[in-house]
């Protein structure tokens, strides 16, 4: 058994989360942890809101609310849409927690003893209409670089390359389209080039990661700068360092107390499980900690911040620079085993847009349509390795003619004709099982270790096709024996009933990862008792050390189905089934697209 955290990536809580979103990071992780934990390994998934920086406070300001009436708001909004997704968080926080806030600071007063962190002045960008700080992702201009002309101020997203505002050529606020004024500031910044070779090392020992990811991030170690880690804001962590911790004008930047996100999570978790240090099992280097394993989920334009920027703060807190130094009071801390990327969801062939309608917010889709539904477009068509584009005519057409024909079919035909002949799980006759039924059974069987294999190394499409392969044999096993044929031949009835539902229990194993809603029905139909595929549950929270409640996503997931074929007993009861899928009407396509405007 292994030790091994799930990192989620954490929404913005700035608005409710599209599909879009919940593709990339909620989804996939969910499906890894939950198959992890049926092997037997000891799985901590964690994640939360991320409440900070001047994208809440402007948004705030046009709602006129605080920075903080916001968060609280779009946090329970994001809270409530991936607990309808049925996403098994060990813990599902927020970064305005005092827990947040104090790790956040041990982790920068490490980094600043160890000299990783530095004083810098430098040229900030004002907003000149507001006399605000204008935060590096709100301003664009063209990259002086490769000539692209929608750089952000953070990041060419064509070049890759880091880059600062002043940079930009006819830089120019996302916010009104005004010309940013530079202005004199001091700030503290990370010294990323003093991780340059160990940071090399690291990435020269990682396997089996995309290749994109891998590319992708040992090309930005050939021009690291240092980054700047504090900002000109009101909206933040405060700075741990004598003659800055009162200034309310100078806050931490958001990017480095979100990926500090993944530790203070773990933290939280353990605080509130009763056992305090608990946390130490996934992250500390050690005895415990040596067999530890990290998995880090997130969309593409995050790869930096997960592969380079968050390495590096492990690193120099660790004392594993360039500067050496020594670990803080959290000890040595474990890097990532993987960053697991995923590329972009587009919708009807045009980036999602709030401000364009051209979106579906996961609240509107589950009050349309089934959790399991989406769960299943994401994990066979999906953007793993590719950008992928969410059309409703191919959401109908997977839901009725895979879900719902295929594996629903399966379910209902087998379980219908069990039912109506014999009202139980009928036993194998006497005449035992015929190469047909072996053959059948052995596919099954194999699923297991092709399956699990597959999702262990993050091949989820490919996971979930060989589920359906499964399903398919099954189908046209059930049609070749027609069964509904030997009413004269009880005992034959009997066993190809068997053998299909034997295989509609394993089945139904192999898509619970991904399916957990319908698993559990499935389950149910067969004559199962108990929890199957375990939810998450929404808990309202009082803050560990500051005033204040909060939900978050918890559960119990030690309950559910083991990754093994489990022989059905003869005799358990059996009952008429419902359907466990819904057949849509193919009007929903023409209905959907008017919501977007056609």
């Amino acid at each position: 058994m292994s030790h091994v955290l799930a990192a989620v990536a954490w929404p913005y809580a700035n608005g409710p989360r599209h599909i879009g979103h919940v593709s990339g990071f909620g989804v996939p992780a969910d499906v890894f942890s939950r198959y992890m934990r049926m092997a037997g390994h000891d799985v901590l998934m964690v994640s939360g809101t991320d409440e900070h920086g001047t994208p809440i406070q402007v948004q705030a300001d046009k709602e006129g609310v605080t920075p903080r009436e916001l968060a609280d708001r779009y946090n329970r909004v994001i809270v409530q849409d991936l607990h309808g997704l049925g996403l098994s968080y060990d813990l599902f926080t927020r970064t305005t927690t005092g827990n947040h806030y104090a790790v956040v600071q041990e982790l920068f007063e490490g980094l600043y003893r160890n000299g990783y962190i530095v004083p810098k002045t430098t040229m900030g960008a004002i907003s000149p209409s507001t006399g605000r700080t204008l935060p590096d992702r709100y301003i664009e201009g063209t990259c002086p670089i490769c000539g692209y002309d929608s750089a952000r101020g953070d990041q060419c997203d064509n070049c890759g390359n880091q880059l600062d505002p002043d940079q930009l050529i006819n830089p120019r606020s996302k916010i009104n389209g005004e010309t940013p004024r530079f202005v004199e500031t001091e700030h503290f910044f990370l010294d990323l080039p003093a991780f340059a070779q160990a940071l090399g090392k690291w990435l020269a020992g990682r396997e089996g990661w995309r290749p994109n990811v891998l590319r992708f991030s040992r090309n930005l170690l050939d021009d690291l700068q240092p980054r700047a880690i504090t900002r000109d804001l009101e909206w933040g962590v405060p700075i741990p360092i004598e003659g800055w911790r009162e200034r309310p004008d100078k806050r931490i930047y958001v990017w480095f107390d979100a990926v500090i996100g993944y530790l203070s999570a773990s933290i939280e978790w353990a605080r509130r499980s009763g056992d305090p240090e608990a946390w130490r099992r996934w992250w500390s280097a050690g005895a415990e900690g040596s067999e530890a394993r990290g998995y880090y989920f997130m969309g593409k334009d995050n790869i930096v911040f997960h592969s380079v920027i968050w390495p590096a703060l492990l690193l120099g807190y660790d004392g594993e620079g360039d500067r050496g130094g020594e670990p803080g009071q959290l000890g040595l801390l474990n890097l990532p085993t993987e960053v697991v990327s995923s590329e972009f969801l587009t919708m009807e062939g045009r980036k999602f847009s709030s401000s364009r309608q051209v979106v579906i917010y996961v609240r509107d889709f589950l009050e349309r349509y089934d959790a399991d539904a989406l769960r299943y477009f994401i994990a066979v068509a999906g953007p793993e390795s590719q950008d992928t584009d969410f059309t409703w005519a191919e959401f109908l057409r997977r839901n009725n003619d895979e879900l719902v024909a295929g594996w629903g079919n399966l379910v209902n035909r087998s379980v219908s004709m069990a039912a109506k002949n014999f009202g139980a799980v009928p036993p194998v006759g006497a005449a035992g099982l015929t190469v047909e039924d072996d053959a059948l059974l052995a596919v099954a069987r194999g699923g297991f270790p092709a399956v699990g294999d597959l999702i262990a190394r993050h091949r989820q499409k490919q996971a979930i096709g060989e589920a359906m392969r499964v399903v398919a044999e099954a189908n046209k096993y059930l049609s070749e024996q027609a069964p509904w044929k030997l009413k004269e031949d009880r005992e034959r009835m009997g066993t190809v009933l068997h053998v299909a539902l034997q295989v509609v229990k394993d089945a139904n194993t192999l898509l619970t990862p991904f399916l957990p809603h319908s698993a559990q029905k499935v389950h149910e139909l067969l004559g199962g008792t108990g929890v199957h595929a375990p939810m998450p549950r929404i808990v309202e929270v009082e803050d560990l050390d500051t005033d204040g409640s909060y939900p978050i996503l918890t559960g119990d997931y030690a309950q559910g189905t083991r990754w093994e074929s489990v022989p059905l007993v003869p005799g358990t009861p059996l009952a008429p089934p419902k359907p466990v899928f819904r057949k849509l009407e193919p009007s929903i396509v023409d209905e959907e697209l008017a919501r977007l405007g056609g």
